[in-house]
């Protein structure tokens, strides 16, 4: 004769379903404050990269580009170094692919060079919506070059972001000039910069790639600054190029921190939000407000560009990285 299960048993029951249900609540909320971290993370470390975008304009009414660029890449070299090494040993400097560590610090370098003097012709809200097409153009790099299938949304978006540019640029209008080559320059690098990344990241460590990145740039630069370099008039140019290092590396961190709590597909239509910050910066310290076809385009880059991204890194898992200086 069967007996049922005593009051015991159900209570025991009771606690042990109350304790999963805890337990998993517990761990959606911690999983939720994890993602809340990671989208903070990204909107100080696009705040930083507009700060550096900001300080990178008005550094070039004073400080020779060539030296400005060696500037902010030693800095980030040294300061990565004393932070990563202690913590991370020679490990850090372990790396499969030595060769392609060497041309993305060039690549990222180029591109650098390129922001200086697009920074030095152009507003920054305006050359910063530009530069942040470089995930449209990872497309056309992946169609073309790579031979990857490319969905009709995808060619959508890639064309409303490029509607976008010409919309801020507008040729044949009183805006267009020469120097809109220099930030399409750096998109083109800044695009294969990206390319190379997500093949390094299946088999690199983020820091190390990081850690190769700024001494690259660092030991390219101080082949050329010498012709370059000049005396200061003040200390508050020297401080404002210590800003310029300082916003570089600790976005940098900042990104990488949040990849660390947050999917990419959650962070990346928030990388966007540096077209804000560029607005703000230019309209704080330069006074320029954006006219009301740019931000049209704006708009239109920041809609499609996100959309984009966020496309690419929900099928490759890839972060993608803003554009900065």
């Amino acid at each position: 004769m069967s007996q049922s299960p005593g009051p015991g048993i159900d209570n025991a029951a009771t606690v042990a379903l109350a304790s999963a249900r805890s337990a998993a609540q517990t761990a959606r909320r911690v999983e939720a404050e994890r993602i809340l971290a990671g989208i903070g993370l990204v909107l100080l470390a696009v705040a930083c990269f507009a700060t550096l975008d900001t300080a990178t304009k008005f550094s070039t009414l004073g400080v020779p580009i060539l030296m400005g660029v060696w500037f902010r890449y030693a800095f980030q070299a040294v300061a990565t170094t004393i932070v990563l090494l202690p913590l991370h040993g020679t490990a850090l400097l372990r790396t499969r692919h030595p060769r392609y560590q060497a041309l993305r610090g060039a690549l990222l370098l180029s591109s650098s060079v390129f922001a200086f003097l697009s920074l030095r012709y152009m507003p920054l809200a305006e050359f910063t919506s530009i530069v942040l097409i470089a995930p449209l153009v990872i497309t056309l790099l992946a169609a073309t070059t790579l031979k990857e299938h490319v969905s009709p949304l995808r060619w959508t978006l890639v064309a409303g972001g490029f509607a976008g540019t010409l919309v801020i640029l507008r040729p044949g209008g009183g805006t267009f000039s020469w120097a809109i080559f220099l930030p399409l320059g750096l998109v083109l690098t800044n695009a294969w910069f990206q390319v190379l990344t997500s093949k390094l990241a299946q088999t690199e460590n983020p820091l190390t790639m990081h850690f190769y990145t700024g001494w690259v740039g660092t030991l390219i630069a101080s082949v050329v600054v010498p012709f370059a370099w000049t005396a200061l008039p003040s200390w508050e140019w020297w401080a404002l190029l210590c800003l310029m290092g300082f916003m570089g590396t600790v976005g940098h961190f900042m990104l990488i921190l949040a990849y660390q709590r947050a999917p990419a597909s959650t962070l990346t239509p928030y990388l966007y939000a540096q077209i804000a910050f560029a607005m703000l910066g230019g309209w704080l310290v330069f006074s320029h407000v954006p006219d009301r076809f740019s931000l049209i385009g704006m708009a239109m880059i920041a809609v499609c560009g996100a959309a984009g991204a966020w496309l690419t890194v929900r099928e490759r898992r890839v972060p993608i990285e803003p554009a900065e200086s």
